[in-house]
């Protein structure tokens, strides 16, 4: 989610740093120390076995070995543009060792013979495994659909192999030649070259296991490839399922937390609800739920997946692309949730307009629209409330005597995608204010973004520097939450004060009625900082020096002298609309509303409420 403050470009002043040619020189003056030092090892191990040097080549190969461990990719990828590839090189320290051996053995002995041929079939059945991990890999995670919670006896999915037995293919194989050249090399002076055959025998042994292997899931998975079937079951599936309500969801994997937080909320509401997925991580990804989930990666194949016609909702969590796949299915009723009101440029986003209805959680999120004026229609917006915060507490342990200290959390936003959404307090003042806060008799929780450092160096250096200050820190049980666990939900019922950014995170803590501070990471005057951001109209704000830091804490720890109490029940209000009995009813009640505004658009087409609507 995101926006940052325009025009904030220092932050990202060390990330520009690495970016000079000198620094891009001693980068590339590294690459090429590793790339000269294991070109140098192949010839100098054949000068050692033509001459013949026993010794001087039983020193040069483990060498060889860890400079091709120690090449950068680069390097690495730059040699097989000059069609010296890793095979090339394998097989050139091969053959300094076949070409020792000559030399040492005159009479060419069995176990000479047993070692050359041993190599060669040992790169024969390398390639076999190859393309058999790469054809059962395929099979299992390219199928054209992938569920879970739905139970497909038809389909006789077989379980995936282990995973190192597809990902050990290709160049990574070559480094099983060291069984046999490694012990070729250090026994070749004392007339023991029998035991490089032993090795020799010992890798094509452990190749002929892993072929075998390959060979048994191959044949489990034959039939995964059968693509027109695979669909067709899993069609049928959902058809009889008959669901009323999609969530649409599309994204890299480090933007799962975005449709985790619809999960439980979904699994509560009475209209059957089917998870839809683009990508196939993500199956994996999002959190755990009992509702069924397929992901449908091709968008030829989502648009032909026939039993969404019935759907009436379409619930959006993200704005994205693909979202297209989902908003042309004509009788769907598309509806943008996101993952969070918040006053960044996220939630007010010129996407939006797409879709048929923008859902809100109280009037802030209307004005937000009106103001921005991006094409959103008011008519469009619904005020649905935040049915995820049902289980956020108006009080805090400190706070009944069950804690000798109060807590506060620390939730910076993330960087943002471009400087122009920087709204981010963890590079410029992120450190400083968990050092300030170590000063004092508080227990910090630390529970960045998903997103942190996903952009920027200088974050990923902020977050280190933190996570190191707090692990350094004793006499307090300090936090660190980088996953799943605790939720950000059930941080705020650990703390008494946030300290956060201008982000969704602000706008759910205000459903706690406790006190919150928001970084004015630009140092903009207070006035305007507010009318900018309505979210910390109820906020004790901080500024870039941590000047009022001190004071705020003073007044927290004073009865009567926390001035925003009144402010923060209002806008509690505003932010989330007003306090429902049942906030998951005022949420179904919504979805309810939009699946009678889909059939009624259907019945007006000409169909009746239970036939699905035929593509155009």
């Amino acid at each position: 989610m995101g926006g940052n403050n325009r025009g904030r470009r220092a932050p990202h002043a060390l990330v520009r740093l690495a970016r000079r040619p000198a620094l891009r020189g001693l980068a590339g003056g590294r690459r090429g120390a590793f790339t000269a030092l294991t070109l140098a090892s192949y010839p100098a191990l054949l000068t050692a076995a033509v001459w013949p040097l026993p010794a001087t080549f039983a020193l040069l190969v483990p060498l060889s070995y860890a400079a091709e461990i120690a090449l950068p990719g680069r390097a690495a990828a730059m040699l097989s543009r000059a069609h010296l590839g890793a095979t090339v090189r394998f097989l050139s320290r091969e053959t300094a060792v076949v070409v020792m051996l000559a030399r040492l053995a005159p009479g060419r002995p069995w176990w000479f013979a047993a070692f050359a041929a041993g190599l060669f079939l040992f790169h024969g059945l390398r390639a076999v495994q190859t393309w058999l991990a790469e054809h059962v890999d395929r099979r299992h995670n390219q199928m054209p659909v992938v569920t879970r919670n739905i139970d497909l006896p038809a389909l006789r999915i077989p379980p995936a192999p282990p995973r190192a037995l597809l990902t050990c293919r290709g160049a990574k194989l070559l480094y099983l030649d060291a069984l046999a050249v490694v012990p070729a090399a250090a026994g070749a002076a004392a007339g023991l070259g029998w035991t490089g055959a032993a090795g020799a025998a010992a890798a094509l042994a452990l190749e002929v296991v892993a072929v075998a292997l390959l060979l048994v899931h191959a044949r489990r998975a034959r039939h995964l490839g059968d693509r027109r079937r695979l669909l067709a079951v899993v069609d049928k599936w959902v058809a009889a399922y008959r669901p009323e309500v999609v969530m649409y969801f599309s994204g890299p994997v480090t933007a799962a937390y975005q449709a985790t937080m619809w999960l439980g909320t979904l699994e509560r509401i009475t209209p059957r609800t089917l998870v839809v997925l683009r990508e196939r991580a993500q199956v994996t990804a999002i959190g755990s739920t009992t509702l069924p989930v397929v992901c449908v990666p091709s968008s030829v194949d989502l648009m032909n997946f026939r039993a969404l016609d019935g759907v009436r909702v379409a619930l959006f969590p993200a704005n994205v692309g693909n979202n297209i796949h989902m908003l042309r299915v004509p009788g769907v009723r598309s509806v943008f949730i996101g993952h969070g009101d918040s006053d960044k440029e996220a939630s007010f986003n010129p996407y939006t307009k797409v879709y048929d209805e923008v859902w809100v959680a109280g009037p802030a999120g209307r004005d937000r629209y009106l103001r921005a004026q991006v094409g959103v229609r008011d008519e469009a917006i619904e005020e649905v409330g935040r049915p995820q915060l049902a289980g956020v507490r108006r009080t805090s342990p400190y706070a009944e005597g069950a804690a000798p200290h109060r807590t506060i959390l620390y939730a910076p936003t993330w960087e943002g995608w471009s400087d122009d959404l920087f709204h981010s307090s963890l590079v410029a003042m992120g450190p400083a204010i968990v050092r300030a806060l170590l000063d004092e008799p508080v227990r910090v929780i630390y529970k960045p973004h998903p997103l942190t450092g996903h952009r920027s160096q200088a974050a990923r250096t902020a977050h280190r520097k933190i996570i190191r200050l707090l692990s350094e820190s004793t006499g307090m049980p300090h936090l660190v939450v980088t996953g799943r666990e605790p939720s950000l939900y059930e941080c705020f019922n650990e703390a008494d004060v946030l300290i956060s950014d201008i982000s969704s995170v602000v706008s759910d803590f205000v459903a706690s009625g406790k006190p919150y501070v928001v970084a004015n990471v630009a140092g903009l005057p207070e006035d305007r900082f507010r009318e900018r951001y309505p979210a910390a109209g109820a906020a004790y704000l901080l500024g870039p020096d941590l000047a009022e830091l001190p004071d705020i804490l003073r007044r927290l720890d004073v009865v009567g002298e926390d001035d925003m109490a009144a402010a923060r029940r209002a806008l509690r209000a505003y932010l989330l609309g007003a306090d429902q009995r049942d906030p998951l009813a005022r949420f179904e009640e919504a979805v309810r509303r939009a699946a009678a505004r889909a059939e009624a658009r259907a019945l007006s087409l000409g169909l009746s409420a239970l036939d699905p609507v035929v593509h155009e």
